[in-house]
């Protein structure tokens, strides 16, 4: 569930739980309103947490290591 559906279903049950004054027989509203605001609320707080770890960054690489060649030669220079 994603950042939207989450906020959606957050929404929809605040409305449910807060707004709504109808009477469904066997239904609470109330409880399902609740229920859908939970439900809304865990799916932020896990979006939240799953796009909290992509955004972290892996540390620079290190600066490659350059292994100069040395060159003797048979005589020195002052020869």
């Amino acid at each position: 569930m994603g950042m939207g559906a989450s906020l959606v279903m957050l929404a929809v049950g605040a409305i449910l739980a807060l707004a709504v004054d109808w009477q469904i027989e066997g239904v609470d509203l109330d409880i399902v309103g609740l229920i859908m605001m939970a439900v809304g609320l865990i799916g932020v707080c896990a979006y939240v947490s799953i796009f909290k770890r992509r955004r972290m960054q892996a540390p620079p690489p290190a600066a490659p290591v350059v292994e100069q060649e040395h060159r003797y030669r048979d005589r020195p220079y002052y020869e």
